[in-house]
């Protein structure tokens, strides 16, 4: 494109160079003489002749002016009205010996670098051949910084080609991300549909082992072992409804439909109540829970259902990712308007890829091959929702093999 302008504004400059120069050639006879025949006697008879029939000159014949305003017509009518210029009409082939001349022709002349010299010569029109006879003058055009002029004059295109270009490039881009994003919601939902088929399978499988073996003549004349086992399909239903709820929460979530049903509440009270939830598994694993109520004012308000659900898994997400020998520490403090509750662990720990991703949706750490965890990668994802949607924060601490810190801020209320 820029070659093709190249060519096309020399000549477009040739063509308008042209014009001037009919329109300033001179037009008439060079003597008083009415017949060449007389020329021809004048001009064999003394050579110096010549020097009387010379024709006037274009500098005596225009003004500097006359002749500017007749190359900016021509240049404008070629469409080169922008075109920067400088000019001379010279006596002969060599340039340097002028007749008129712009301001700045003498230096621009002189680079030949960045700036386009283009002559023609002016043939005077007259009813005798003189060629070879007087030296034609002749129109000398310089085009000062060529190729920036070519530039500009092409700049819309090149912005254009740019704006173009930006936009392939940015299709492009938002093609590739929404094909990877649509692969990694495709990975998420089959790992999803996998987790939850384990989910529901387990509880099911032992339900029905259950039922089987009430069924048995010597069980159901056994109260202690009818009693055992109608415990495990109670729990085991409780263990099915939970995870039902879990799914059911996160549309609720997604969809902005939660309600919450706010009133004022004592913090500690329901941490306490988490903590208790969780006695029989942290005596069987034989951890070490350390509760830290520093905070004077516990008072919040917040929804009592979805505010214990939110302690209840941060403490359900220690337990699950402990090592042999979980401390688990919860403590409480005032800071400013808030109430800060910070959950730490001694756990595996996470990376800081997971640490990244760890509040969004099904995301799971790996824990290798095995599948120890149990779960939907929903837990996570619902507790900074409902911190969220109490006004609150929260933030995550952790190191591979050092354990986790949870901090939650909940605004406080007066007491």
């Amino acid at each position: 494109m820029i070659e093709l302008k190249r060519e096309q504004l020399l000549d477009h400059v040739d063509k308008a160079m042209l014009d001037v120069s009919k329109q300033i050639a001179y037009k008439g006879s060079v003597s008083s003489t009415e017949s060449k025949d007389e020329f021809d006697i004048l001009l064999h008879g003394s050579m110096s002749i010549l020097g009387l029939l010379k024709p006037p000159s274009i500098a005596q014949r225009f003004s500097h002016f006359e002749l500017n305003e007749k190359l900016h017509k021509a240049l404008s009518k070629q469409g080169l009205q922008n075109l920067k210029y400088e000019f001379a009409v010279t006596t002969s082939t060599n340039i340097v010996a002028v007749e008129m001349q712009t301001n700045n022709f003498a230096v621009a002349v002189q680079d030949t670098i960045y700036n386009k010299i283009r002559v023609l010569p002016i043939e005077p029109e007259t009813s005798i051949d003189l060629e070879g006879l007087i030296p034609y003058e002749r129109l000398v055009l310089v085009i000062p910084a060529f190729q920036k002029q070519v530039y500009q004059s092409i700049g819309w295109m090149i912005v254009m080609a740019v704006l173009f270009t930006i936009i392939i490039i940015t299709s492009f881009f938002l093609t590739v991300r929404t094909m990877l994003r649509q692969k990694k919601l495709s990975e998420i939902k089959s790992d999803f549909i996998n987790n939850m088929t384990h989910e529901f399978k387990t509880p099911l499988a032992t339900i029905s082992l259950a039922i089987d073996a009430l069924r048995n003549d010597k069980v159901s004349q056994n109260k202690e072992k009818v009693q055992y086992f109608e415990d495990i399909i109670k729990e085991e239903n409780m263990r099915m409804n939970k995870q039902v709820e879990t799914i059911l929460q996160a549309a609720l979530l997604d969809k902005g439909e939660l309600q919450l049903n706010l009133k004022p509440l004592h913090a500690h009270d329901i941490i306490q109540k988490a903590i208790d939830n969780f006695s029989l598994q942290i005596k069987d694993i034989k951890a070490i829970v350390n509760l830290t109520s520093l905070a004077k004012n516990d008072w919040i308000e917040a929804d009592e259902v979805h505010f214990y659900n939110l302690i209840n898994n941060l403490i359900d997400n220690a337990i699950k990712y402990a090592k042999d020998e979980l401390i688990l520490t919860i403590n409480t403090q005032n800071i400013g308007k808030y109430l800060s509750i910070c959950i730490e662990d001694n756990g595996i720990g996470m990376n800081k890829e997971t640490v990244k991703r760890i509040f969004e949706k099904f995301y799971r750490a790996h824990t290798g091959n095995i599948h120890n965890v149990k779960g939907f990668g929903l837990g996570m994802s619902y507790v900074k929702s409902i911190v969220q949607a109490h006004k609150g924060r929260i933030k995550v601490e952790s190191s591979l093999d050092k354990g986790s810190i949870f901090t939650i801020d909940i605004p406080i209320i007066a007491s």
